[in-house]
């Protein structure tokens, strides 16, 4: 009877299941980036003072690392002032509320798609 051992074949197998991880981490990171985005643009409305629409506008997506990162920031100068509020003005978040809300639902389905234990 003949018998067929084959050897090697575990890099190939992890290489495979690298490869199928990093599509699925890439995917996860623009699906969430995308969606930080959004929720952090609903979030820049600002009640306090004057009020242009300016801060939502400039709040960007820039998909880094590859694709294995996502930055959302916001592009005005005076952004850090409405999130972390100054001595005389009342902070006013947009960004951390955003990301509190989008974190929980991008763990889950890193864990979902086994990247993240």
């Amino acid at each position: 009877m003949a018998d067929l051992t084959i050897r090697g074949a575990e890099p190939l197998i992890h290489a495979l299941q690298t490869a199928a991880n990093n599509t699925a981490h890439k995917a996860i990171v623009k699906k969430f980036g995308g969606n930080l985005q959004s929720s952090a643009k609903r979030k820049a409305v600002f009640t306090k003072g004057y009020s242009t629409g300016a801060t939502a506008r400039k709040i960007g997506l820039e998909i880094t690392n590859g694709g294995f990162s996502a930055k959302v920031e916001a592009g005005t100068d005076y952004s850090g002032y409405l999130e972390k509020g100054t001595r005389k003005m009342e902070a006013q978040p947009f960004m951390k509320p955003a990301l509190d809300e989008i974190e929980p639902q991008f763990i889950a389905e890193l864990r979902r798609a086994a990247i993240v234990k």
